[in-house]
């Protein structure tokens, strides 16, 4: 607990009113890109703050984008528009998103409900053209934060009202040629976004108001597969099957699906006002609606008339198959954030206070049961989502005493969720609907925090912190239809209370070098989508092999070493940074508590992880004026060290953890109102499964990335811009299980005034 030791050696020195001599003020912490706005996160370990000038080199329709070339960093993104954008820092797994923080304007949008692709981060509250400052910070190196910062913490901050009136418009247009397997065709959308900010001149009021639209068709997410059939039975000769002989399963493709045209909406308005002894308050409210019509499965199948063929037995080269069911579906969605945050002096000391409610308020998801029940709208599912949502609250208090910089506070969460399956006659409508399944649950989170920054001498600065939380999860219950009624069943409620320290040194060193070492531990909760997944059984009795009553929550150990230093126009930092997780929890195959193999959420016994990053940014590289540069490289070796449950995957690289990550951008303003950008990420293969049996690069597994983007943009006049991109100039087809996007050409015209 040397934190602990440490930040009560730091409140004596307060009392002794101890001070180093001509000490310098708390100094800036290391920190790569822009250095003209102050980071938002406290920047402990490797941090990243990402602005204006970042963002112009970038092919930008969703906000996620805005950070794709940030060191060791990646997202998890399918296709424009994609709702299940995860993202990853270093050695975290694409479907861990319970280990990431992520903030708008200080508010929790991170779905933390549960923890794969399924609950990513609530990107849609704003879009790329709203941004004003990413920052990121990796690793759970300071106390403020929770274990769910084990990852890191990402922090958006959205541009505030200017003095005055202004207004602003961008429009969008994008396509992909796109080419796999059966799959030939252009798919396309826009994105338009206008809105005016507004601030008093001699007045403490300031209000900011936008729209935004985004219309997409994405390409095909997953293909169909034949299943071998035996027996004589009738079939239908066909052609257009498609062989993969790489393909994990190596039965002939026959069609695609997951084929979405997407439509969001996003109405967000944000008011402030600014009190004249030093107080501020401002509310923010978003109103984000999306829909996703899969209404459109691809057949590659052709009977001997030309006929697409959708359904029944078919053969292909003389073999005889069973086609999977070709499902119709459409899902809507309306969620709502709310937030207010009021900051100010409290004598000596900085306040502030922010609570924040997002709902989901509407979530249905139809589909048919099977393609002609699909296209005649006949029977089908209907699932609702009843209260689901979270409530976040977060104070703080921070006051400089000579050479400290000291914080204390409070974090608190509550996560709730409600979903209900039912079978309905008719799929499009939701008509004659029948109780199917139902899961609910909930988890509540209360955490308070010291943290403290010492001074030691003007070369010497000491962190240290250490924060208590207490979490509880309860109301979990699931029900089903049994004999025609419905029957529940209740989980067990569970609590548990953690203490989690960090310390760190920051110091000038000899030749210009600046060093960093961070220290920490964090414990990241279960969610309600990890506790509560089980089922009953036909008898309206838990289903025992199902779920892990005692799952435990992750604890991790972490260290980073950074080395920094300027040489002219050129900034190098190194890294090493290391993790150790115990428990880690990943939805594997394996054994249960009970010695039976089943496939759910469990606990890996331990997962380790180290590596290394190179940073190197550059300004006016080779004194060429206006070409700036940044590029990192990062190597991670990532290992399951012990695991009872799947014994095979010990000392096994993590799944979907490369062992090298490249990333990039370079800028160059070649005249005053032309400026072109470029821009690569790499990735090397890793290991689809957790035994490290399956490596491939089509369909189903996860492949080497290899990516270059391009832009070129044109100041027509001081108020507007016009930019034409390539993203995937290589046309490179790598896979995360599901294809990622080919070659997208985007056309961007903004307007301010």
């Amino acid at each position: 607990m040397a934190s602990v030791a440490f930040v009560a050696l730091s409140t004596s020195a307060f009392a002794q009113d101890t001070q180093v001599a001509d000490a310098a003020p708390v100094q800036e912490v290391i920190v790569i890109g822009q250095r003209d706005a102050p980071i938002t996160i406290v920047p402990r370990g490797l941090s990243v703050s990402l602005g204006q000038e970042q963002f112009a080199a970038i092919n930008a329709v969703n906000v996620e984008d805005l950070m794709k070339y940030a060191p060791n960093f990646f997202v998890r993104k399918r296709f424009i528009g994609d709702a299940n954008a995860v993202p990853g820092f270093r050695g975290t797994h694409s479907t861990q998103s319970a280990r990431s923080l992520v903030l708008v304007d200080g508010f929790t949008v991170s779905n933390l409900l549960g923890n794969s692709f399924s609950f990513p981060p609530k990107w849609g509250v704003v879009g790329p053209g709203e941004v004003q400052q990413f920052d990121i910070v990796y690793g759970p190196y300071s106390s403020r934060y929770p274990g769910n910062s084990m990852g890191g913490i990402i922090s958006i901050t959205t541009k505030p009202p200017k003095e005055g009136l202004e207004a602003f418009a961008t429009a969008q247009y994008f396509i992909q040629p796109y080419k796999q397997y059966g799959t030939d065709r252009d798919f396309d959308g826009y994105t338009g976004e206008a809105g005016f900010g507004w601030k008093q001149s001699d007045g403490p009021w300031s209000a900011r108001l936008s729209y935004r639209r985004l219309e997409n068709q994405g390409h095909p997410q997953q293909f169909y597969q034949l299943t071998p059939a035996t027996g004589t039975a009738a079939s239908t000769v066909v052609t257009g099957a498609v062989t993969d002989t790489n393909l994990i399963t190596r039965t002939p493709l026959s069609g695609a699906y997951s084929v979405e045209d997407t439509t969001q909406d996003q109405l967000r308005g944000r008011i402030g006002y600014d009190f004249a002894d030093g107080w501020n308050a401002s509310l923010l409210a978003v109103l984000w609606t999306s829909d996703y019509d899969g209404t459109t499965p691809t057949t590659y199948l052709r009977d001997a008339a030309g006929n697409p063929v959708f359904t029944g037995r078919v053969s292909v080269d003389g073999k005889q198959y069973t086609m999977p069911a070709i499902n119709l579906s459409l899902t809507e969605r309306r969620e709502i954030l709310g937030g207010a945050k009021l900051e100010g002096p409290i004598g000596d000391w900085q306040a502030s206070l922010n609570l924040s409610r997002f709902v989901i308020d509407k979530q249905r998801a139809r589909a048919s049961t099977g393609y002609l029940n699909g296209i005649n709208s006949a029977t089908g599912t209907d699932t609702r989502q009843g209260d689901t949502g979270w409530w976040t609250g977060d104070g703080q208090l921070e006051r400089s005493l000579g050479d400290h910089e000291l914080a204390v506070g409070f974090n608190s969460s509550l996560y709730e969720t409600d979903q209900t399956i039912y079978g309905v006659g008719n799929w499009r409508t939701g008509a004659t609907p029948t109780f199917t399944t139902q899961t609910s649950g909930r988890s509540r989170q209360l955490g308070a925090f010291i943290d403290n920054a010492w001074q030691v001498t003007p070369g010497v600065k000491l962190t240290g912190g250490v924060r208590l939380d207490n979490w509880r999860a309860f109301d979990g219950r699931i029900g089903t239809r049994v004999s025609g009624s419905p029957k529940y069943q209740s989980y067990a409620d569970r609590k548990e209370t953690t203490i989690n320290p960090s310390a760190g040194i920051q110091a000038d060193l000899p030749a210009d070098w600046v060093g960093q070492l961070s220290l920490a531990t964090a414990t990241r909760f279960p969610t309600v989508g990890e506790l509560f997944q089980g089922r009953l059984d036909g008898n309206g009795n838990f289903d025992i092999n199902s779920f892990d009553p005692n799952l435990k929550p992750e604890k991790s150990r972490d260290a980073n070493l950074m080395l920094r230093r300027a040489f002219d126009d050129i900034r190098f930092t190194g890294s090493i940074f290391y993790q150790r997780v115990q428990d880690a929890i990943f939805s594997q195959q394996g054994f249960n508590q009970f010695g039976v193999v089943t496939s759910s959420f469990k606990n890996i016994d331990i997962v380790r992880q180290w590596g290394m990053e190179g940073i190197i940014e550059a300004s006016d590289l080779a004194g060429i004026d206006g070409l700036n540069v940044d590029f990192n490289a990062a190597w991670i070796d990532a290992q399951t060290v012990r695991n009872r449950a799947v014994p095979a995957s010990e000392g096994v690289q993590f799944p979907r953890i490369p062992k090298w990550r490249l990333n990039g951008n370079a800028r160059y303003r070649f005249a005053d109102d032309w400026q072109f950008s470029t821009g690569w990420r790499y990735a090397s293969r890793p290991n689809t499964n957790l035994e490290g049996t399956q490596r491939g690069d089509t369909y189903g597994y996860t492949s080497e990335l290899m990516i270059f983007d391009a832009k070129l943009s044109w100041d027509v006049t001081a108020e507007t811009q016009l930019s034409v991109g390539v993203d995937n100039i290589g046309n490179d087809k790598a896979w995360v299980f599901h294809p990622y996007p080919q070659r997208t050409f985007t056309l961007e015209l903004k307007w301010k005034g």
